[in-house]
């Protein structure tokens, strides 16, 4: 593997390219602004918020079929496999992940490689959904990134020096970093994964410049918070609630409740929103109660770590649905009054719309067509209403071995998992990767071992129907009502972006990026990058002239995880690399 020195390689010659661009430090304020920003991206999301929309409107409806390659850049090596990143852009100068902890400094005009740095990985790392890297986080004269064993990573952004490396977490227990972090008020904040493996979940905050610890939010009930002061733990700790009541025994102690896609901050409330993910181990049987925090929306105090409130979507999960979905800030315009909500569209079929002041439910719907384990969700409390025989059965109450197996829709994957979802302020609408399957899925029974996978359950995923499983959806909040659609013979599994120019950005496992409508969801342009993709686009202008990027090369849990969907991409190629594409000036005003 090709070591840190690399970044040295470039260093001199990358530190008077950007020092040609004008180079700039990254400001509280260019983060607070980078959802009215044009030159550049500077937040994992294009906004604290999350909402991945541009202000941009000289690529539109009208001009995107002229969108043309204006270079693209490969990773390298062999270390394909999934490149689910989204880029960053600064000074003229593009960020990017790749898989196995990797990052590039590519020259935005030519797509030019500035350095390139490579986390030495040790052999035991254990993610359970590919080698992927989601994107950086960029801060004064640093860019920042989590690794598969658990480390986050701070580089001079210039030079690909490292600065400092600290430890979050210990990988021989199954923790990884896959997620982007992100930066609030001068501390880089950041999740973990390794939800199958029965860890606990947390969200840490550390000083952007030293790399010390400022804060420690465990996301499973019983576990303790706390606040650091130079370099010691305050002992008059955050609650975590108290241990063992909404969790059986001691359970709670591996509970799980990764938060392994990272956060939101929502700067008019001065919080940041994370998810949390499935309690551990799947077979719900052996963990009787809500099992707090997991498959949650969690809302933090940015300065101390503190949980303000938490909105569950799944208690007592029983399968895999996690909760760990992003949750986007908007203001929600209705009966003459604008409130500050958020919304979320859940693995487990539902899409749900909060108040982000203090988390109640406004209201929630299905954003899928088949829901099996549900028959819907309490109007007052956003509670799902159980379907009598949806939930796998008790291997206790047949031979022990393994319990009923129930067919369930959605299949763990998820209505939408990790790949985000976009809002136009122009439109009113979300606008929704999503996908169509089931599962046969049956419990075991287990006991947890250190660095084992805790699961207690196995499962068979199939196409819920013969032509299609993902669907691109446009979903109006106030309504619940799926506006437009256009599905997908693959599984979607790439995030997606829209605009002020009246466009929706995405990819497909088929290789294609691809532009909608955000009106009427007709397709009015696609280019093939030759592999799939799962990454999320992102524009800006430069020289006048309007981009698009993002990151292609098939893989993701899909592949892994797929089960009879695996017929459908099993011929899908590879890759590795950065798709950069312009209009061109003289194409601003074509009809």
């Amino acid at each position: 593997m090709r070591s840190i020195a690399i970044g040295k390689t470039f260093a001199a010659s990358a530190l008077a390219l950007a020092v040609s661009f004008g180079a700039h430090a990254v400001t509280d304020q260019d983060l607070l602004n980078d959802h009215q920003s044009i030159d550049s991206v500077v937040t994992y999301g294009m906004g604290y918020q999350g909402q991945r929309y541009s202000p941009m409107k000289t690529l539109n409806t009208k001009n995107v079929k002229y969108l043309q390659p204006a270079w693209a850049f490969s990773f390298g090596g062999e270390k394909q496999r999934g490149q689910e990143s989204q880029p960053l852009i600064k000074d003229g100068v593009m960020y990017v992940t790749g898989s196995y902890s990797r990052m590039w400094a590519v020259d935005a005009r030519t797509g030019q490689e500035l350095w390139q740095y490579d986390a030495r990985l040790p052999d035991g790392i254990m993610p359970c959904c590919d080698v992927i890297n989601r994107g950086a986080a960029i801060y004064g004269d640093k860019v920042y990134f989590g690794t598969l064993d658990a480390k986050l990573v701070a580089l001079n952004k210039d030079t690909g020096k490292v600065v400092w490396i600290k430890k979050v977490a210990d990988y021989q227990e199954g923790y990884a970093i896959t997620a982007a972090p992100i930066v609030v008020n001068g501390k880089l904040i950041t999740g973990v994964s390794g939800g199958e493996f029965g860890i606990v979940g947390k969200v840490e905050a550390y000083d952007a410049n030293t790399g010390d610890l400022v804060w420690t939010r465990p996301t499973v009930e019983g576990h303790m918070g706390y606040v650091y002061k130079d370099g010691k733990k305050i002992e008059n700790g955050i609650s975590g609630g108290e241990a063992g009541k909404t969790w059986p025994g001691d359970m709670w102690k591996t509970g799980g409740a990764a938060t392994w896609l990272g956060g939101t901050y929502d700067p008019e409330t001065d919080t940041l929103f994370f998810g949390t993910g499935n309690p551990a181990p799947w077979n719900s049987h052996l963990r009787p109660g809500d099992n707090l925090y997991s498959a949650s929306r969690v809302a933090i105090d940015p300065n101390d770590g503190s949980i303000k409130w938490h909105f569950q979507t799944t208690p007592n999960d029983g399968w895999d649905y996690d909760g760990v979905n992003e949750l986007i800030s908007f203001d929600l315009k209705e009966k003459g009054k604008t409130i500050k909500a958020a919304a979320t569209a859940d693995r487990n079929g539902f899409f749900y719309v909060l108040n982000r002041e203090d988390g109640s439910f406004i209201r929630g719907f299905p954003f899928v067509d088949t829901i099996s384990w549900a028959t819907g969700l309490d109007p007052k409390t956003g509670r799902p209403i159980l379907k009598e025989g949806g939930r796998p059965g008790n291997p206790a109450d047949l031979d022990g071995e393994k319990g009923e197996t129930v067919v369930a829709f959605p299949a763990f994957l998820g209505g939408k998992n990790w790949m985000p979802m976009a809002y136009s302020p122009d439109t009113e609408l979300f606008y929704v990767p999503s996908n169509e399957w089931s599962m046969d899925i049956w419990n075991e029974p287990v006991s947890y071992k250190k660095g084992a996978a805790y699961l207690g359950a196995g499962f068979t995923i199939k196409p819920a129907n013969d032509d299609f499983i993902g669907v691109l959806r446009a979903m109006d909040p106030k309504t619940g009502k799926e506006v437009w659609r256009q599905n997908n013979p693959a599984p979607l599994w790439g995030g997606v972006m829209t605009t002020a120019g009246g466009l929706v950005f995405t990819g497909t496992p088929e290789g294609f990026l691809k532009a909608f409508d955000a009106k009427t969801g007709k397709e009015l342009w696609k280019f093939n990058t030759g592999s799939g993709v799962v990454g999320t686009p992102v524009t800006w202008e430069m020289d006048g002239e309007q981009f698009v990027s993002v990151a292609s090369g098939w893989g993701g849990a899909v592949p892994l995880w797929g089960g009879e969907v695996a017929r459908v991409v099993k011929d899908f190629n590879q890759g590795g690399m950065v798709w950069t594409f312009k209009l061109p000036k003289d194409r601003v005003a074509a009809k």
